[in-house]
């Protein structure tokens, strides 16, 4: 006796279908989405930018970079081109471009912040105008100096021996605008005029005719009436050279 197998018409249909299916049906990746720009590089490219740009700063350097937009559909780039946009500065809040030539030319910008900690120096007493600096007018502080005014006076050397043009209160963070060079010649002061060249040096005495700081060209008169100009040297002194 003979028995006949037939197989559900459904099963058969799946199996068959199973069978037509590609030996690797995972799902490729797709082609639109492998070729944008990861907005990861362009955070990693602008922070290296910052940090070649403020190499040798005073202090200790922080780095902030705000991450581009992960809606921005850009082209990704064979070589990134970061750059500060006229007037830009790595100072503070700041903003860094991103260029992009090939294969398709763009161009963004992102937002980042330096912070520069270090040191500076402020008054160490109430100081008046005309007053000149010495060391022990100086006090040492620490800070975020891109938060500070600009022009803080980050070494004593930039101050002492200098006089106050403002009267400032004690603590006062000290700018080098608000700083003058001690003056080297009075006007009207009786000065020694040197002149000096090759193998000889005369001396003469003199009267300013206006003041300057040690190292300014300054005009004076000497006992005959004739005018000579020269720099002005510390302990009233006006070098001519030959």
């Amino acid at each position: 006796m003979k028995t006949s197998l037939k197989m559900p018409s459904m099963l058969l249909s799946a199996m068959l279908s199973f069978a037509a299916m590609p030996a690797h049906a995972n799902p490729q990746p797709d082609p639109k989405t492998a070729s944008r720009q990861d907005p990861g590089l362009l955070r990693i490219a602008a922070e290296h930018f910052l940090k070649v740009q403020t190499t040798g700063l005073p202090g200790r350097i922080d780095i902030t970079v705000t991450p581009a937009d992960s809606r921005l559909n850009l082209a990704a780039c064979a070589a990134l081109e970061p750059f500060l946009p006229p007037g830009g500065r790595v100072w503070g809040k700041t903003t860094v471009g991103m260029r992009c030539n090939a294969p398709s030319p763009w161009t963004i910008y992102m937002q980042a912040t330096v912070r520069v900690t270090g040191d500076y120096f402020a008054t160490a007493a109430p100081l008046k105008q005309g007053q000149s600096i010495g060391q022990n007018d100086l006090v040492k502080q620490q800070g975020d100096l891109t938060a500070l005014p600009p022009g803080i006076v980050t070494d004593p050397a930039q101050a002492v021996g200098r006089t106050l043009t403002v009267s400032l209160g004690a603590g006062t963070p000290l700018r080098l605008d608000a700083l003058r060079a001690q003056q080297a010649v009075q006007q009207g002061q009786v000065v020694k005029v040197i002149s000096a060249g090759p193998g000889f040096s005369v001396s003469a005495e003199a009267r300013a005719l206006a003041g300057g700081a040690e190292g300014q060209i300054v005009q004076a008169r000497t006992a005959s009436g004739q005018v000579v100009s020269g720099v002005a040297k510390a302990g009233g002194v006006v070098e001519v050279t030959y």
